[in-house]
Order: structure tokens, then sequence, then C-alpha cells
């Protein structure tokens, strides 16, 4: 019996060892770089078998940064289903004849990630079908669905105006997000600054000049400002432009959530032939008031594909909140949602010891799960008859999203769905790769260490996965 525990004992042992052995290729990057493997998890894992291909430290939490968003959209989409909609509601408040209305026009949000200025415009173009012409009050908003929206934007890294930063909404217009284009003309040596969406309610101060010289330098050398931080209502731009760009275009976050859509309001509604004269009120609709009409946003499979290939925080972000309302009861909040997945994967029976959820975009540097929660969720995923519009929202290897152009023709290429993730001093990557044998495997690689964001956190995930590619 002592012989039979000895052996067993080593036999174990030996697992643990093979599982734990990094592959020559992934130690080769650690060794280059001089960076120890402690503040490395993998995991590999093919569909359907119940140990590891690959294990090492995978049961210790780490930073995943924007890898998380895999936990929070797949959540979401087995709770809610890939048909989910969310409305939008037009109230009249006053009297309508059926094209001037004797009132205010308020619009009710309930949390859509994706009203971007297109649905707004197709939006309002469906209020002009009606016939309404002439609204003869004020543009009443209304996003009491979400709570606990005010907060401070530049909390995470002191840059309030970036995209990524912009705070969630239940009435958020197109991120709150503008895309500033900036054109040279040579003719008439300046730079001609505009925006989309047109906002009414922006003044746009250029100062930019146009000079001689290479494309070059951050942001082809032009300085974005806001000269009024709180209301974000005046920008300006300066530097120095060098005429071969041609053109360069940069997004920024301006306004307040309700200022910005009054703003893409009055100047959609404007062109559309509509007449507004009103200003702007924030206060919830009458519990009476029965809306006038509701959009339905797109469904959430495909609102998925925008959050996971592109790594979009703020509709990650509006996501989570939208879980907290459907789970936990309106008003969303981000607490009722970090709730609603910890209910859900405990009602799976999984382990969620080494999970911490913050916003669950991954825009934190408190976030933590280790790689065996993160691998339980995948395999989840793809076991689920929800698995083609899971998979769907991916990158594919190399071919779109935010790894597009990334494996320069290897055969691999196109035959993973994968997400990845960086913040400074975090390298992560999560997914899928379909083998070269045929068979399917899960990849996690979550490297926690000094400046592996700037270059070796990504050799080390293109040498995991070109191994994982090749098992025999």
């Amino acid at each position: 019996m002592n012989t039979l525990r000895f052996l067993i004992f080593f036999y174990v042992a030996g697992i643990a060892s093979a599982q734990g052995a990094l592959p020559p290729s992934v130690n080769r990057v650690l060794e280059g770089h001089g960076i120890s493997s402690d503040g490395l998890s993998i995991l590999v894992r093919e569909v359907g078998s119940l140990e590891p291909v690959l294990a090492h430290n995978s049961a210790v939490p780490r930073n995943p940064a924007s890898t998380i968003k895999l936990l929070t959209t797949w959540v979401a989409l087995d709770i809610l289903g890939p048909t989910h909609t969310w409305p939008t509601e037009i109230h009249f408040l006053g009297d309508w004849d059926g094209q001037e209305l004797e009132g205010d026009l308020a619009i009710k949000g309930y949390g859509d990630p994706y009203l971007v200025t297109e649905e707004l415009w197709k939006l309002l173009r469906s209020l002009r079908g009606m016939g309404l012409e002439n609204v003869h009050g004020d543009l009443v908003l209304d996003g009491s669905f979400f709570k606990g929206t005010n907060g401070d934007p530049g909390a995470f890294d002191n840059q309030p105006f970036r995209a990524y930063n912009v705070l969630p909404n239940a009435l958020m217009i197109n991120y709150k997000t503008a895309r500033f284009n900036f054109l040279a003309d040579e003719r008439l040596g300046t730079v001609k600054v505009s925006s989309d969406p047109e906002l009414s309610n922006l003044e746009i101060q250029n100062r930019i000049r146009l000079v001689k010289g290479p494309c070059r330098g951050y942001q082809s050398g032009i300085a974005f400002d806001v000269l009024d931080p709180i209301i974000g209502r005046r920008v300006v731009f300066s530097g120095n432009f060098p005429e071969s760009c041609g053109h360069y275009a940069l997004s920024r976050s301006v306004l307040q959530h309700d200022t910005f859509t009054f703003g893409v309001f009055e100047t959609l509604w404007k062109q559309l032939g509509g007449r507004f004269g009103g200003t702007i009120r924030n206060q919830p609709v009458p519990e009476d008031s029965k809306p006038a009409m509701v959009w339905h946003s797109r469904p959430l499979g495909e609102v998925i594909r925008s959050i996971n290939k592109f790594s979009n925080n703020v509709m990650t972000r509006q996501l989570l909140y939208s879980l907290g309302a459907e789970q936990g009861g309106p008003p969303g909040t981000n607490e009722k949602g970090v709730q609603a997945i910890e209910n859900y994967l405990q009602a799976q029976g999984l382990e969620t010891a080494s999970l911490f959820i913050d916003n669950g975009a991954g825009l934190s540097r408190a976030t933590r799960i280790s790689a065996r929660l993160m691998a339980d969720v995948l395999l989840a995923g793809y076991q689920s008859v929800y698995m083609p519009e899971f998979l769907a929202s991916l990158s594919l290897g190399g071919l779109d999203g935010t790894t597009q152009g990334r494996f320069n023709g290897h055969p691999m290429e196109g035959r993973m769905h994968i997400k990845t993730g960086r913040l400074d001093h975090v390298s992560a990557l999560a997914g899928y790769i379909h083998g070269n044998n045929g068979r399917t495997y899960v990849v996690i690689a979550m490297l926690n260490k000094a400046d592996v964001h700037r270059g070796p956190g990504k050799e080390l995930q293109d040498a995991l996965l070109r191994w994982a590619f090749d098992l025999s």
C-alpha cells in the first residue's frame, strides 16, 4: 500500500510538473526580456477534455485587462439571450394635432449601448414620418433607468476626454464622443476642422497652423484642449499640422450626456426639416405617460460584436448596468451588474474566489480573475446553444477587430476567436484556437509584470498561440 501511495504521489506530481512546464518558445520570450514566470498565468485546455494540456499558475488571480469583457458579455448573452433589445421611448408631453406639439418632447432611455448617430437619425426620421414637424416646448431627457452614473471620467488615468473613459448613462448618444476630422487645404494654407456628429452647441476654436514637412509626431502635431472642463462646450485645437498628412481624425468625449444629446438632436431635427426652439430639461417622464413611439435597438447578439471585436469600454459598462437592471430591478447600477455576474457563476457551480470585478470592462487596476475561471467561462460559452453568437463577437485572429493584421499570414490566421487586453504593465489574451490537428482549445494568458505592455506580452502570446496551434 505504501508503495502504491508512493507511485501515485509521483504520478500526480509528474502530471502537475508537465502541466506547469512552459513551452520552450514561451520560455525564450521570458528569458529574452528578463521576465520572471511568477507573474504569468497560462491555461490551455482542449474543448471537451477534463484536464488542461498546459497549466501554469492557473489559479492565481491576475489583472485580465480587457479580456474581462468576455465574462461580462457571456453572462449577459446567456441570461438575456441574443435577441434582447433596448427600448428608447418618445413621449409627447402636451397636445399634438398630428403635426404641431404644443408641449415638450421627451426621450426616455433604457441603456441602449449602440444608440449611435445613425440610429438616432432613423428614430427622428420615424418621428417626422408620423407627421411631427414643430415642437413648441423643450426637449426633456429621462435617464432615470440608471443610477450612480455621476463620477469622474478621468479617475482611471487623468484623461477625462478620452472616448474610453465615458461613464454610463441610460440615454447615451454615440458614446458621448465626437470624431474630429482635420483636412489640409494647401490652396488656402489652412486646416479645416469638422466634427461627426455635428453638435449645434459645441464651440470649436481652430488655431492649427498648416506647415511643410513629413507627416509625423503625436496626433500629427495637433493638440486638444477644453476651455471649460466641467461643461465641455468649448474646445480648442492648436499646433502645427504637416500638409503631407492630408487627413487626420481624432475622437474625443465632449459636453455632458444631456447637452451632447441635445446638440445632436437639434442638428439632426433641423436637417430633417423639423422645427424646434426650446431648451433642455432633465427629469423623469410622468409615470402615467404612454409613449408615442418606441424605438428598439439592435439585438444583443449584434451589439456584443462591437464590444469584443473592438474592445469598447463604454458599451461594456452600459451592458453591465443593463444586466443589473434586468436581474436586480431598475434602476440599473454597477453594483447590481456585478452581483448579477457573481450570482450567475455561482449558479453554474463555478468557484469565484479569484474574481473581483470593478466595472466589467477591464478599465481597472483592481479587477482580478484566474486563468482557470476564465477558461471555465469560455468552455461554458462553447458548449452553449449561443456559442455561434459568442464566438462571432470575438476578433477573428489576424483578420478583424483588435488583432487585424497581427499574424502576418501564418497558417493559424483566421483559425482563432480571441480577445486581447492591454493596460500599463498588463498583457492578456483569452479565447479559442482551432488547432492544426482538428481540435479546438481554450487558450488563456495573463502576464502582470513591469512594461510587458510595451511588446513582450504580445511576443509571449504569439509564441503560445503558435505552440497551441501545432499541438499533435
